[in-house]
């Protein structure tokens, strides 16, 4: 009995033991799985690239193939039943390539399908066997990289609850009759897909017939107006009643009545028909969506203002209309949203860009769930109403961008849900209250660009733990904390910018370990930089120390910063060599310093840069030739340096650059013909170097972008190649001081934008992108700026430089006379061909230019009048027709007469004001000047009408004197004649 039980212990144990065992398996997921499937697998994994090893753990020795990367298994009966092979994100773009080859076919129990984030580009379509796994549930393709047109196939997946195939952008559905088929679908994603519904079955009449349907995502499709008529579709109610998700937003949407058919479904909660072109009133019937909790309408051109009946809707939590064109009293807009349900309900309100104005209404406070409010960019006045602060859910608050003013108020403070505070760019004229300390939850506080003044010091901040975003720049703000200031929070932006915190450099921001961007430009720091700062943060991804008085060597800076960096230590009193900085570095300015030696450091950068300014150091030697390095650059600025040497040909690798300033070095030899490859640019200032050879023809051919062109101090020759009229865009081009010869091309009349008056942009900007840290893309926009020459000195144009339209042409040898084709640039603000050799007359239509205020035709051999079309420009500022051979009379206009004489000296033949020799025609309306045989002819002429002229008065006084005699001497003349008189006067009083 004793050796039964103890077989039967040993037993019970080694039960207990392998029972153990294959829990622990199941647990790891560890289920062995069929091995015609593992087979399957690892035959899938043949034609897919993996590049960063992704699915590593797909080995040909493990059996076990339920536990590789993406796979799951059922634990009862080992199927793999999902596959999830999507993107992972690791802070890396880590894709799948290749080709999702037929052997999936095998996995007949697959429900759960995710192929998305990948890149399976090329000729590669949805494969059709995917829509044989008719176990499928969920399907996701998106932005896989698939194109051509979704296979029928698809149709077949009857148990499918989600199908996503977005964001596949060359991916075409011409019909969707497969997709009226799954009638299992609850959410249905096809954004950024082009879809093509004119023909078959339409988008609208195929998930009208998917009963079951939860979600539907058609944004940026191509959908328009006359897709379907919409109003005339007749909704069956059986259809879609659990419609609950409806996203249209970035198509092209016109009119409001097209989508009258949303408002029949009661039972959506939330609508996203922004960014689409609708127009006129908001439609009333939304009042019809009882369920209705998120409605979006932003980026529309919607007018007026919100209808009374949006009040009524009971369950409205969220309403964005920014971006539109309402142009209502902001009280009113808020009037119509009061009502006993929305006054309970909203939470977020989103206004932004929008023409609302008036101040802001006290009757915000009914709204008391409110959570959001974002009134930016209106035209808001007044101040902000005492009863703001007594919101008690309202976390954000953005007013920025609006006209309101007055003292920042103490009543803000006591919102103490308060997350975001933007007052930005506003009129606000006070000190900051120092109540501010109360809002302990606050995140963001954006101050910045008001009119604020006075003292900011650490007791501000006391309380504010949680603060990530501070920006008080662009006020009249002094900071002044204790040296040993150690504060609460820990920052990521931090924007000081125009506020005074010098002399020394901030010693409190030792203590922030996450910025990852600082801006304390402009803030009377002197000094250097300390070594800790380096070191401080290793995030860090923006710093802009421009505009101080900061001195001193950098170290070198190759492994600090954050990933993608930008930097800007401009206008400062730094020198020494540029050291090595990161290569990934997206942005750079250090101009206006005081470095030297060369700048080779450029061929260590790894291609990420997009901006780069070392203008106005002391740099000096030949320029680098590995510019293929640099594709992303978009501004490249060297101007004032002394570099040397020529233009190395890799600068025509630099496809993107808009701008390229070389201005006022020693560069010489001819423009590289590499060049013409950068077609972006629209900015050329080779300007005061030592250039030489023709002008190349492909300037004009090739670079037809350019707005500005100076290539003004150099040693170009021969004569202006007529290629350069094709330059249709060029607003500036300034030639001058150069050797240039032969006459002024004709065909100048095609210089479009000179042609037309006026601009519609006031700056010159150049869109470039930047790399974040996050892997994604910023835009952003640079002003440039130009040197022009006007009024004798060099000026700098940068906030008016896209208004400029200017031809310098001076101080060369050009010949030939003035092309009558130059009045049709009726554009032209300032025209400059004085220094030359040209002949001929000055077109008499030049008073064609009347946006002219720079016009300078001296010093030339020009003939004859003056037209007298001049009188009709009206804006000159500067004349200058001096030393040529000019005669006749000048012209009486407007401003003509008050330009001193030196204007027209030099020119003999010329007269009339304001020189001082009179035209003969003006003489003979002064004393004249006689000589000896006209003095006799006057004398004679002067006795004939002084006689004729006494002879007249004596006829007058005797013929006078005999007709009052006859009336004394005889009476009845008299009577008859005083009576005549006494009728006449009698006549006249009457009548």
């Amino acid at each position: 009995m004793r050796v039964i039980r103890l077989i039967m212990n040993i037993l019970i144990v080694a039960f207990l033991l392998f029972y153990v065992q294959l829990s622990a398996h199941e647990d790891r997921g560890e289920t062995r799985c069929l091995e015609k499937e593992r087979r399957a697998l690892l035959k899938f994994k043949e034609g897919i690239e993996d590049d960063y090893g992704i699915l590593s753990s797909w080995v040909e020795a493990d059996d076990y193939c339920c536990k590789w990367r993406g796979v799951r298994c059922s634990n009862s009966t080992g199927h793999v039943v999902a596959l999830d092979l999507h993107r992972v994100r690791t802070g890396a773009y880590q894709p799948l390539r290749g080709k999702v080859g037929p052997a999936l076919l095998e996995l007949q129990e697959l429900s759960y399908l995710d192929l998305s984030d990948n890149e399976f580009i090329g000729s590669f379509n949805i494969p059709e066997y995917i829509g044989s796994l008719n176990k499928l549930q969920y399907l996701n393709l998106a932005a896989a990289g698939f194109i051509g047109t979704p296979p029928d196939q698809l149709g077949n997946l009857s148990n499918l609850r989600t199908l996503d195939l977005s964001r596949n952008y060359a991916l075409t559905i011409k019909n969707f009759n497969w997709l009226s088929n799954l009638s299992s679908l609850r959410h249905l994603f096809l954004s950024h897909v082009n879809i093509i519904s004119s023909t078959s079955l339409g988008w609208f009449q195929a998930i009208n017939r998917l009963g079951f349907l939860i979600e539907v995502e058609l944004a940026w499709c191509g959908l328009h107006d006359e897709v379907a008529s919409f109003s005339d579709l007749s909704i069956n109610s059986s259809y879609m009643s659990s419609l609950a998700i409806l996203d249209l937003s970035g198509n092209s949407f016109v009119n409001s009545s097209r989508y009258q058919w949303i408002f029949n479904y009661s039972s959506i909660v939330s609508v996203d028909l922004s960014e689409n072109q609708l127009h006129g009133l908001i439609p009333e019937e939304f009042v019809k969506m009882k369920s209705l909790q998120h409605l979006d309408l932003s980026f529309n051109q919607l007018q007026g203002g919100i209808p009374k009946s949006f009040g009524k809707l009971p369950k409205l939590r969220s309403l964005d209309l920014s971006e539109n064109l309402l142009n209502k009293h902001l009280s009113g807009v808020l009037y119509n949203l009061s009502g006993s349900y929305m006054e309970k309900s909203l939470e977020i309100l989103i206004l932004d860009g929008n023409r609302l104005n008036g101040p802001l209404p006290a009757e915000i406070k009914q709204f008391s769930s409110l959570r959001e409010l974002r009134l930016s960019s209106n035209q808001l006045n007044g101040t902000i109403p005492s009863n703001y602060g007594d919101l008690p859910n309202i976390e954000i608050i953005d007013l920025s961008w609006n006209r309101i003013g007055g003292a920042l108020p103490d009543f803000l403070w006591p919102s103490l849900s308060l997350r975001v505070l933007n007052l930005r760019s506003n009129q606000f004229n006070s000190t900051i209250p120092q109540t501010i300390i109360t809002l302990s939850k606050l995140e963001v506080l954006d101050l910045s660009s008001n009119q604020l003044n006075g003292l900011v010091s650490d007791m501000h901040f006391e309380n504010l733990s949680k603060l990530k975003h501070l920006d008080l720049s662009f006020n009249s703000l002094v900071l002044k904390v204790r040296s040993n200031w150690n504060p609460k929070f820990q920052l990521d932006t931090l924007r000081l910018a125009n506020c005074k915190m010098g002399p020394h450099f901030p010693t409190w921001l030792q203590s922030q370990r996450y910025l990852s961007e600082i801006d304390i430009s402009r803030a009377d720091i002197t000094g250097t930089i300390p070594n800790w700062f380096w070191d401080m943060t290793p995030s860090l991804e923006f710093l802009n120390l421009s505009n101080n008085y900061i001195h001193g060597i950098l170290p070198d800076l190759l492994f600090k910063f954050g990933k993608y960096p930008r930097l800007d230590l401009s206008s400062n009193f730094l020198g020494g060599q540029i050291p090595q900085f990161p290569p990934n570095l997206t942005s750079l300015s250090l101009s206006k310093n005081r470095f030297v030696g060369s700048i080779s450091f450029l061929c260590y950068t790894s291609g990420f840069l997009s901006y780069l300014d070392l203008s106005e150091n002391l740099l000096s030697g030949k320029l680098p030739d590995c510019w293929m390095k640099l594709k992303q650059l978009v501004v490249l600025n060297l101007a004032n340096n002394n570099f040397s040497g020529p233009i190395p040909s890799s600068i025509g690798s630099l496809y993107q650059v808009q701008a390229l300033h070389l201005r006022s070095n020693s560069l010489e030899g001819n423009l590289p013909s590499s060049l013409q490859q950068c077609t972006s640019l629209s900015l050329i200032d080779l300007g005061q170097n030592k250039f030489s050879g023709r002008i190349p023809m492909w300037l004009g051919v090739s670079l037809t972008n350019l707005v500005v062109l100076s290539i003004r101090s150099n040693n170009f020759h021969q004569s202006i190649p007529s290629e350069l009229c094709y330059l249709q865009m060029i607003q500036i081009m300034d030639l001058s001081m150069n050797n240039l010869s032969g006459t002024i091309p004709k065909c100048i009349r095609n210089f479009t934008a000179m042609a037309q008056k006026g601009s519609t942009k006031p700056t010159l900007t150049h869109s470039y992108y930047y790399a974040t840290d996050s892997s994604s893309l910023n835009d952003t926009e640079y002003a440039d700026a130009a040197i022009l020459v006007w009024k004798g000195r060099e000026s700098e144009y940068r906030n008016t430089l896209g208004l400029v339209k200017s031809i310098d042409l001076s101080s060369n040898k050009l010949t030939g006379n003035i092309p009558l084709e130059i009045t049709s640039l009726q554009g032209l603000v300032a025209l400059n061909i004085s220094r030359n050799k040209l002949t001929g007359g000055i077109p008499t239509d030049i008073g064609n230019l009347e946006e002219l205020n720079f016009l300078d035709l001296s010093k030339n051999q020009l003939s004859g009048m003056l037209p007298g079309s001049l009188s009709l420009v009206s804006h000159l500022g500067v004349f200058d027709v001096s030393d040529n051979n000019l005669s006749g009379k000048i012209p009486v206009g407007t401003q003509l007469q008050s330009f001193n004489a030196s204007a027209y000296a030099g020119n003999l033949g010329l007269c009339g004001l304001p020189l001082p020799n009179l035209c003969p025609e003006d003489k003979r309306k002064t004393v004249p000047e006689c000589n000896d045989q006209d003095s006799e002819n006057a004398v004679e002429d002067d006795f004939i009408y002084s006689s004729f002229y006494v002879g007249m008065g004596l006829g007058f006084v005797v013929g006078l004197w005999g007709f009052l005699g006859l009336l004394l001497l005889n009476s009845s003349w008299r009577v008859a004649y005083f009576k005549l008189v006494a009728n006449i006067l009698d006549w006249i009083f009457v009548n």
